[in-house]
C-alpha cells in the first residue's frame, strides 16, 4: 500500500479533517510528488462546498502544488527523482486526441484530469500527475510564492500568448484580486502598458506598486467613457455582472475583451459592437503545458511573484476560513509541515 496523509473534506461545506488514503500502485505515466507548497484558491472551497455539482466526499482539495519528485512511473520522461517542480489545475489528458497531439492539452477532447476533481489534491504529503502536467521550476523562482502562478498565474497569462500581445501594447485588467493582481505583473513585465480597473479606491497606490500605469475607478461612468478606444486586451477577471458596455467600448479596432472570471449571467453584446471594429469576445481556461512551463521561465527571469500569506497547513482550516472572509491579500499559499 502506499498511503498519504492529507486534509480532506468529508462532507460538503465541512471544516477539513485529517485524512488518510491508499493512492495505490503508480501508474506508468505518473509522477509523485513530495508537497512542499500548496496554494489555495477559491475554486478549492467551490468544490468543498460542491458549488458546481457532483463533488464527491471525501476530497482532497489543492491545486497549485510546488514540490519535489519522489517516484516516477516507468514512462515519465524528462523528469527526475529529487527535481524541483508543480502542478496547477490539470493533472492528466488523454494524450492522443488531436488537441494533445497539437499541443492544446487543455482542450483535450476527451476530458482533461482535474488534480482536485476525482482525484486527490494538494492538501496532502504527497500528489500525482500525469508526467506532462509535472512543471520543472526554474532554480531562481522562489517556491514559496510560485505556486499559484500554476493556476491563477497560468490563467491571465495564456491570454497574452493567446492574442500575440506584445510590448507595444495596452492592457486592461477587470478586479484586481488573486487573478487581477498577477494579471496586472505578468502584463507589466511583459513589456504593455497596463490599466487596472477596480472598484476599491482605497487599494489605488496599493495597485500602482504591483505595476499597472493608471488606476481607473470602475464605477466612476466619466472615467470609463474616456477610455474608448484605447485598448488592445482587457481581461476580465471577476465573477459577477457588470455593465460591460464601457469595456466593450473601451476595446480599439480588432481589440480583445477576454473573460476568465466564470460570469454566471450571459454576456449581452450588441452585434454592432463587434462588427463595427472588428472586437472580439474571447475566453479561456488555463494553459498546456508549454505555456505553464513558459510563465515559469518567464516569471523567473522578470522576477515576477504573487503577492501571498503563507499559512502552516496543519492551519488549513484557518487559511480557508482568511480567503473565505475576503481577507487574502492576495494569495494564501500553504506551508506543508506534516513531518
Amino acid at each position: 500500500m502506499s498511503i498519504i496523509r492529507s486534509y480532506a473534506a468529508l462532507e460538503q461545506g465541512q471544516p477539513l479533517q485529517a485524512f488518510d488514503y491508499d493512492a495505490g500502485e503508480l501508474k506508468a505515466h505518473e509522477v509523485e510528488v513530495k508537497v512542499e507548497y500548496c496554494g489555495v484558491c477559491h475554486s478549492d472551497l467551490s468544490m468543498i462546498d460542491n458549488e458546481w455539482g457532483g463533488a464527491k466526499y471525501p476530497l482532497i482539495a489543492g491545486h497549485e502544488v510546488i514540490g519535489t519528485i519522489t517516484a516516477l512511473g516507468s514512462e515519465a520522461r524528462g523528469l527526475k527523482v529529487g527535481q524541483r517542480v508543480g502542478i496547477g489545475w490539470t493533472a492528466d489528458s488523454c494524450q492522443h486526441c488531436d488537441c494533445c497531439i497539437g499541443g492544446k492539452q487543455v482542450l483535450c477532447q476527451n476530458g482533461t484530469t482535474a488534480t482536485i476533481v476525482g482525484h486527490a489534491g494538494g492538501f496532502a504529503e504527497s500528489v500525482r500527475a500525469g508526467w506532462q502536467w509535472v512543471i520543472p521550476v526554474p532554480d531562481d523562482l522562489n517556491p514559496e510564492v510560485a505556486g499559484p502562478l500554476l493556476c491563477g498565474g497560468i490563467t491571465v497569462f495564456d491570454p497574452l500568448l493567446r492574442h500575440n500581445i506584445q510590448g507595444v501594447h495596452k492592457v486592461g485588467v477587470i478586479g484586481i484580486g488573486g487573478l487581477g493582481h498577477i494579471a496586472i505583473k505578468l502584463a507589466k513585465a511583459w513589456g504593455c502598458e497596463v490599466t487596472a480597473f477596480s472598484s476599491s479606491p482605497d487599494k489605488t497606490q496599493e495597485i500602482l506598486d504591483m505595476g499597472a500605469h493608471q488606476v481607473v475607478n470602475s464605477r466612476d461612468k466619466d472615467q470609463l467613457k474616456a477610455l474608448r478606444g484605447q485598448f488592445d486586451l482587457i481581461i476580465n477577471t471577476i465573477n459577477v455582472s457588470l455593465d460591460w458596455m464601457p469595456y466593450f467600448a473601451a476595446l480599439a479596432p480588432e481589440g480583445k475583451f477576454h473573460t476568465v472570471g466564470v460570469v454566471l449571467e450571459p454576456l449581452a453584446v450588441p452585434a454592432g459592437v463587434l462588427i463595427g471594429g472588428a472586437k472580439v469576445v474571447t475566453g479561456s481556461p488555463t494553459g498546456s503545458p508549454l505555456a505553464l512551463r513558459q510563465l515559469l521561465r518567464f516569471a523567473a527571469r522578470t522576477q515576477v511573484e504573487p503577492t501571498v500569506e503563507v499559512f502552516p497547513m496543519s492551519q488549513i482550516n484557518d487559511a480557508i476560513q482568511h480567503l473565505r472572509d475576503g481577507k487574502a491579500r492576495y494569495r494564501v499559499v500553504l506551508k506543508a509541515d506534516f513531518e
